[in-house]
C-alpha cells in the first residue's frame, strides 16, 4: 500500500513515498529554497539521485514538480497508486489536539489559525488543496506539530500576559516540529534503551527549535504562540523585546504587520548577515571573511546554547542532545559550535565522530552527555497517522 507523506515548510517541500506494508522509501525528494531565484529539486529513487536547479515560485509550483517526477520517472503509473496522504501541519491552535482525516472544515479551520503560523499554514494549505484535486477520492490526514507539545503543564504554556486573553484568545505556546521531536526523540529512548530518559532535542533548519523531553513527552519548546518565538532562524528573529515594534513603528511609519513581517521574512541569519537565510551560504561567507555572516551565526548559537543550559536546569540533569534537520544534521561547524560552549556542563564532542555523516553519535567518552546526530523522518510517523486515522490495511 503506497502512501505520500508530505512535509512543507517555510522554504521547502520534503516528500516520501511508501510501501507500508513494510515502511520502506519507494521515493523521497526535496524541493528546496521555494520563493528564492534558483530553487534546487532533488528525488531519488531505486538508488538513483536526480538533482536539477530551477526556479520555484511557490508550494504550489513545489506540489505540480513533485507528482510530475513521480510519472516521468515511472515511480507511479497511475495516480490510484496512492492510497493515502499525509499533510505535515505546524499550527493546530487550541482547534486541534488531535490528528485528523481532511474535509473543506479542517482547511477551513487550518486556514483561520494562519495567522499563528504566518510562513507554513497556508502553504500547507495550498499542498493539501493541491493533492485534493489530484486525488479526490484518496484519504488526507492532517499531522499537527502542536500535538506532541499538549504534555506542557499551564505553567509552561501560559504568558505572563492578562489572563483573559488566553481564555478569549488562545493566546498560549503552542510549539512546533512535533512530529520531528517525537521521532528523534524515540529513535534516542531505543538508542539510550530507556524510557525515563532527559533528551533535548535540537531541530536546526530554515526553522529550528528546542524541546525538553523526558520520559518521552514533551515538558518545554522554544517555539511558541507561533514559530517566532525562540531562537533566531533562517529569516526569523526568534525572541526580541516587544517594546521593539513601538520603536520602529515611530521610527520607520510601520504597522504592526509590516513588523511582523519583516520579524518573520527580513530577520534572522538572513538580517544579521545581510547575506542569505541559508546557513550553507552563511558558512561560505565566514570562510570569506565576512563579519556580518560570523556575527550572525555566532547570534544563533548563543541563543541555542542560552535553551539547552536552561532546559538542563529544568530537566534536572540530561541524558542526550540530539541534533536533526538540515542545519543539525550536516553541519558540523554549527554541532561543534555549540557543543564547545556546554564544557562547563562536561559536554565534549569527538572531533572525528563529529565529521561523519548520517546517524551517530558524536561525543566523547568523556562526556557525561552523550550527543547524537539522528536524522529525522517526520514523514514515516505521518504515514502511520494516514494508515491509523483513515483505518487502511
Amino acid at each position: 500500500m503506497k502512501i505520500i507523506s508530505v512535509n512543507a515548510g517555510s522554504s521547502s517541500l520534503k516528500f516520501q513515498l511508501f510501501e507500508m506494508d513494510n515502511e520502506t522509501t519507494i521515493a523521497s525528494g526535496l524541493i528546496e529554497r521555494i520563493g528564492l531565484e534558483q530553487g534546487i529539486v532533488t528525488i531519488k529513487y531505486s538508488g538513483k539521485k536526480i538533482v536539477n536547479n530551477l526556479e520555484v515560485k511557490d508550494h504550489k509550483v513545489a506540489v505540480d514538480i513533485l507528482l510530475k517526477a513521480l510519472f516521468e520517472n515511472h515511480i507511479i503509473e497511475t495516480i490510484d497508486e496512492i492510497k493515502g496522504v499525509g499533510h505535515r501541519i505546524v499550527q493546530g491552535g487550541e482547534i486541534f489536539d488531535s490528528n485528523c482525516l481532511i474535509n473543506q472544515k479542517v482547511v477551513s479551520d487550518i486556514l483561520d489559525l494562519q495567522e499563528l503560523a504566518p510562513l507554513h499554514n497556508k502553504a500547507h494549505v495550498t499542498g493539501i488543496n493541491a493533492f485534493l484535486e489530484v486525488l479526490p477520492n484518496t484519504p488526507e490526514v492532517a499531522v499537527f506539530d502542536t500535538t506532541f507539545h499538549r504534555t506542557m503543564d499551564e505553567v509552561t504554556y501560559l504568558y505572563a500576559t492578562p489572563y483573559e486573553w488566553y481564555t478569549k484568545y488562545g493566546i498560549r505556546k503552542y510549539g512546533a516540529h512535533g512530529t520531528s521531536h517525537q521521532y528523534v526523540s524515540s529513535i534516542c529512548n531505543h538508542l539510550l534503551n530507556k524510557k525515563d530518559s532527559k533528551i533535548i532535542v535540537c531541530h536546526l533548519g530554515n526553522g529550528a527549535s528546542i524541546c525538553a523531553i523526558r520520559d518521552g513527552k514533551c515538558i518545554d519548546t522554544s517555539m511558541g504562540l507561533t514559530p517566532l518565538e525562540g531562537i533566531p532562524m533562517g529569516t526569523r528573529s526568534g525572541n526580541i523585546d516587544p517594546t521593539i515594534f513601538g520603536v520602529i513603528s515611530k521610527k520607520e511609519n510601520k504597522t504592526i504587520d509590516e513588523i511582523l513581517n519583516a520579524l518573520n521574512k527580513e530577520s534572522g541569519l538572513l538580517g544579521v548577515s545581510g547575506i542569505s537565510s541559508d546557513s550553507r551560504d552563511i558558512e561560505d561567507a565566514m570562510k570569506s571573511g565576512i563579519k556580518r555572516a560570523e556575527l550572525a551565526f555566532n547570534i544563533q548559537v548563543k541563543r541555542i546554547v542560552d535553551y539547552i543550559a536552561s532546559y538542563y536546569v529544568l530537566l534536572e540533569g540530561l541524558d542526550a542532545i540530539c541534533f536533526t534537520a538540515g542545519i543539525g544534521e550536516n553541519s558540523s561547524v554549527t554541532r561543534k559550535a555549540i557543543v564547545d560552549k556546554l564544557k562547563v556542563l562536561n559536554i565534549y564532542l569527538d572531533e572525528d565522530l563529529n565529521k561523519l555523516r548520517g546517524q551517530n553519535l558524536i561525543s566523547s567518552k568523556e562526556s557525561s552527555v552523550k550527543v547524537y546526530v539522528i536524522p529525522t523522518n517526520e514523514e514515516v510517523m505521518i504515514a502511520r497517522e494516514v494508515i491509523r486515522l483513515a483505518n487502511l490495511k
